[in-house]
């Protein structure tokens, strides 16, 4: 069974740092594409950032020079570094997995930017 597990969410004043980890129980995790997505009170969900198996990176316009994803293969683990946080930026944070057909979730870990 598939388990992405994330953590690091809580409070944090704005302008301040916090950095996400997600956890993955999946067999060939270097070919999926990982991602990690948040949902804000009555919005969409939204893919924050991407990054693929060859280490390429896609970010949300809103979170381009503030945010870092990277992946770590060996350890089948997947991060987001967030920097200069806003209040906007309060959401629960998915991580994803994609690969072919494949696609997982994990539970989320909440983020709250708030003075």
């Amino acid at each position: 069974q598939v388990q992405l597990v994330e953590s690091g969410g809580g409070l944090m004043q704005p302008g301040g740092s916090l950095r996400l980890s997600c956890a993955a129980s999946l067999s060939i995790f270097s070919t999926y594409t990982m991602g990690w997505y948040r949902q804000a009170p009555g919005k969409q969900r939204e893919l924050v950032a991407r990054i693929l198996s060859g280490a390429g990176t896609d970010y949300v316009d809103a979170v381009k020079g503030r945010f870092t994803i990277s992946r770590n293969n060996p350890s089948k683990m997947v991060y987001l570094q967030m920097n200069s946080l806003k209040p906007e930026d309060t959401a629960v944070y998915y991580c994803n997995a994609h690969w072919d057909r494949n696609d997982y979730w994990g539970q989320g870990t909440q983020v709250t930017v708030s003075s």
